[in-house]
């Protein structure tokens, strides 16, 4: 039985590690990398209207036919009133294409704003757009 050596040994380690990894390496190339999301985006100018169905879900109506659903983190039930205004502060550009920039607030007309926050905005296909019921279209 022959003896390896201690460099010896360390050396055919590290072939072989080098080895994997390039059999990884390779193995990651063949692999599709994941689609990223598409960013959709819209500009505040182009915001049309709105409803509420509750306290914590928005649809805005962009461009006269795109809607964007809103989830807000945390909403108010003056959005379902009868006579309250949506109001956004724009601060630089007015493009929204992730909820950071929405800066909206709700408000019955009478007096203080309340601020909500959106924690997600979803463009919707025309067959979600479809799917929401006729008195909450946007």
């Amino acid at each position: 039985m022959s003896k390896i050596t201690h460099s010896a040994r360390a050396a055919l380690i590290g072939l072989a590690i080098a080895g994997l990894s390039g059999l990884a390496a390779s193995a990651q190339d063949a692999a599709p990398a994941p689609a990223k999301p598409v960013r959709q985006c819209f500009y505040l100018s182009d915001w049309r209207g709105w409803t509420a169905p509750d306290k914590n879900t928005l649809y805005m109506k962009v461009r006269g036919r795109d809607v964007y659903r809103v989830d807000l983190a945390w909403g108010s039930n003056q959005l379902t009133w009868p006579g309250s205004h949506l109001v956004s502060v724009v601060r630089g550009s007015d493009s929204i294409c992730q909820p950071l920039d929405l800066d909206l607030r709700v408000s019955d007309g009478m007096g203080f704003a309340v601020p909500i926050r959106a924690k997600a905005i979803t463009k919707l296909t025309p067959d979600e757009i479809k799917a929401i019921p006729k008195k909450y279209q946007p």
